[in-house]
């Protein structure tokens, strides 16, 4: 009876997990409103599954929105369908977005909370994976390891519940490789078809997955070659496989049949979808968008795919992609360790990661990263080859190999791109690092040294008991100091920021945007208007803010005054109260980037006037009050 309540003991852990993860975001989601991606990506997806036209959001595949819309169906709402935004705009996202949550007469904030719900539910899904994957590769106790810090990372918690599409990525990546080292291990047909499904599933969350070809073939040819190397240690008879050509170019047919598969179901969803947006609107959209396209010939291809019936399913895709070229190239313009530049830095986002990544988090990291050092270098000074290490070591961890290319791919890959816009693009990374975490310290868990002797024995298992029980005290200590770290954080996730970065509070001094600031805290906005501090009274209030909340339609239309430092101090028109996004607050204030440009009129001289900065990195004129983390209070 004790033995079997024993054994349960790792699946009621991951039940605690997947409910604590659960609460977490649904006390989140309750209490944030539309974030700025959320105003585009909830309409497009609405206009997926209620009427199957895809007008809206191209720059972005179309599953994680349009699963998010299926909840909307069962309740009655009023779509924009005759709205110029609709009817004339190319792409016109964010107007219907504006007009389909806040002046169509629908509860915007049961639409936003309602579309969350599939966001929430995926990001359930993606810890249950984690651990599946990681109880084959670890066992399942040290497979809770991996699924906590995932489950419970701010980061994941904060992202985990919008509709957005970088944890949907996550989630693709995740499950598209899972399947796919399945086939590798066991070429079975059924674990083909398994792996191309998966692979399609991956391709429709996010176009930055596309980089899931070139890493699956590097995959392919690094376990073939492998393979053959381990093959010519025994004699000729005992090979029982295909001579080196036919195993070769069944591998990599294999390979490029997962990616067909994929692809069928790329375009079958981009079909669906596609059916009564009408050609002609189609082509007049994507021509207008590919107009400033380089290479030219590329956007050609693409207009030439939407002219045929058959294939304009296939260049709807496309043209996403090819949008998402233009965009990376093109950079984002944003605030980053006290300048404001559209070039992007490289050491973006490692920085970014260090100062959000729980410290506690980043110290098993670090301890992983320095015992696979020391395991290779002990193991470099054995008279063993090094080809034949590495050769046995990828015979039994190519799972783990295969994580490590990714983080590795993925990373470069970011920190190449100018379009520096938040650590939530790295998300799909996350699952790996941890899984390799784990799997180091369960390696230094575990080790024991030799004996020789009885006397010796005994005294060694004393010294491993205290060995062991020392260890066991510090990963447990370090991953209850996680936890608090992240309900401390409850419900502000995405501000949340380590003590590296001066905490939640004063993280918005190195970085904004998603990482920070994405528009989350109108809701409570609202709520400070109407319970201000020491029973003040706030009759009107001007908001400059970022994000994809409507402050008329929240605190009212005669309370809240839409404003922008352009419109100078609001006390001059009888307003009192100034409320400013701290995304909006660093983009006036920061330091310009050479070549970079601002409107004297945006950078709110009259409030630094007004208000003395504190001296100190990325400081901002210090408000009388808060309204969440995000949006600064000023009393004029």
């Amino acid at each position: 009876m004790l033995r079997k309540i024993y054994q349960k003991i790792p699946f009621l852990a991951l039940g605690i997990i997947l409910a604590a993860a659960l609460a977490f975001m649904l006390n989140a989601s309750r209490g944030d409103s539309a974030i700025m991606d959320e105003l585009a990506h909830i309409p497009a997806g609405y206009g997926y599954v209620k009427y199957l036209d895809y007008r809206l959001n191209p720059e972005h595949p179309p599953l994680l929105k349009a699963l998010s819309a299926l909840p909307l169906l069962g309740l009655d709402l009023r779509f924009p369908t005759d709205h110029k935004s609709w009817t004339q705009d190319i792409n016109g996202q964010w107007e219907t977005g504006n007009e389909f949550l806040y002046q169509s007469g629908n509860d915007a904030q049961k639409i936003v909370f309602y579309a969350r719900l599939f966001p929430i539910i995926l990001t359930l899904l993606t810890i249950l994976l984690i651990y599946v994957w990681s109880k084959e590769l670890l066992g399942r106790r040290w497979a809770l390891l991996p699924a906590f810090l995932f489950g419970l990372s701010p980061t994941v918690l904060a992202h985990g519940h919008y509709v957005t599409t970088d944890l949907a990525a996550t989630f693709g990546l995740l499950i598209s490789s899972y399947t796919f080292l399945k086939f590798v291990l066991r070429p079975k047909k059924l674990n083909l078809i398994l792996a191309g499904i998966c692979f399609g599933i991956a391709q429709l969350t996010k176009f930055s997955l596309v980089l899931i070809i070139p890493y699956f073939v590097i995959l392919i040819v690094v376990f073939w070659a492998a393979q053959k190397i381990r093959e010519r240690r025994v004699p000729a008879s005992e090979i029982q496989i295909q001579p080196i050509s036919k195993s070769f170019w069944y591998y990599l047919g294999s390979t490029v049949l997962i990616f067909v598969i994929g692809y069928v179901l790329v375009y079958l969803v981009y079909f669906i979808f596609t059916m009564n947006y009408p050609q002609d609107k189609q082509l007049s959209d994507a021509s207008f968008t590919l107009n400033s396209f380089s290479p030219k010939w590329l956007g050609n291809i693409d207009i030439g795919m939407m002219k045929s019936k058959i294939l304009r399913p296939l260049g709807e895709y496309f043209l996403g992609f090819l949008m998402v070229l233009q965009r990376s190239a093109g950079g984002n313009t944003g605030y980053f360790l006290g300048e404001v530049s559209s070039v992007g830095a490289w050491y973006y986002f490692p920085v970014v990661f260090l100062l959000k990544e729980p410290i506690p988090s980043l110290l098993l990291i670090l301890f992983a990263i320095i015992l696979a050092l020391r395991k290779t270098f002990s193991n470099a000074a054995t008279h063993v080859p090094k080809s034949k290490r590495l050769v046995d070591w990828l015979g039994t961890h190519f799972p783990e190999f295969s994580m490590l290319v990714f983080i590795v791919i993925y990373w470069v890959y970011s920190m190449r791109s100018p379009l520096n816009i938040g650590l939530r693009h790295l998300l799909p990374t996350l699952p790996f690092i941890y899984i390799l975490t784990a799997g180091a310290l369960k390696s230094w868990f575990n080790a024991n040294a030799s004996y020789q002797s009885f006397i010796t024995m005994i005294f060694q298992k004393i010294k491993n008991l205290l060995r062991g029980s020392f260890k066991f005290g510090l990963i447990l200590m370090l991953l209850i100091w996680y936890f608090f770290e992240t309900a401390l954080a409850s419900p502000h996730f995405l501000s949340y920021f380590n003590e590296f970065g001066g905490g939640t509070a004063s993280g918005y001094r190195y970085v904004v945007d998603s990482n920070y600031d994405w528009g989350q805290d109108l809701k409570r906005l609202k709520e400070w208007v109407e319970n201000p501090p020491a029973g003040g009274n706030v009759q009107k209030i001007a908001v400059d803010y970022f994000g994809g909340g409507n402050p008329k339609y929240l605190l009212g239309e005669n309370v809240a005054e839409n404003w922008w430092s352009g419109r100078g101090n609001p006390k001059n028109i009888g307003i009192d109260w100034l409320a400013v996004s701290a995304n909006t607050l660093q983009g006036a204030f920061g330091k310009l980037h050479p070549g970079q440009s601002r409107q004297p009129e945006d950078e709110y001289k009259w409030l630094k006037d007004l208000r003395t900065s504190p001296q100190g990195f990325g400081e901002l004129p210090q408000p009388d009050f808060r309204a969440g983390t995000s949006i600064f209070i000023y009393k004029l």
